[in-house]
């Protein structure tokens, strides 16, 4: 696995990627480091999103997750940027449940790019699993200028 960490204005993040396909965005700081086109790539994509330069991610993408996961994130991953979603939106489109949406959102390996944070509850800003917890998912949410 080739990985590249980088500081961003949540905090300190690092790219994961196997055989050319990012699987994780963690947060802190990896001690190896090893980079490749992808990774930088993927490292300038996320610096001109946190310059507000960038709304949409084009990279490669495959999260592990169980099949319902992967549809939430898919479904995630159609979310426009600066627009949520509730978590019982999704749940009504997927034929699930609330609860189990929120689980999934939790689960993302690849928050930011897909974009967990863009799900919210139906009266507040529901919960948000990375470092820094609602803080952080409110302070990316003002970064797209989405307004709760």
């Amino acid at each position: 696995m080739s990985q590249i960490s980088m500081h961003a204005p949540i905090g300190d993040l690092t790219i994961s990627v196997e055989d050319n396909i990012i699987v994780s965005l963690d947060w802190g700081w990896a001690q190896e480091q090893n980079t490749n086109t992808l990774l930088q790539d993927a490292k300038s994509q996320l610096n001109d999103y946190f310059d507000g330069l960038r709304k949409n991610f084009d990279l490669p993408l495959e999260p592990p997750g169980t099949n319902f996961q992967q549809r939430v994130w898919s479904m995630m991953e159609q979310i426009p940027h600066g627009k949520t979603i509730t978590y019982g939106e999704i749940a009504k489109a997927l034929g699930s449940s609330a609860r189990a949406v929120g689980m999934a959102c939790g689960a993302n390996p690849i928050p930011v790019i897909i974009p967990c944070h863009r799900v919210v509850a139906a009266n507040d800003m529901g919960g948000y699993s990375g470092d820094g917890g609602v803080e952080t998912k409110r302070a990316l949410l003002c970064l797209e200028r989405v307004l709760l």
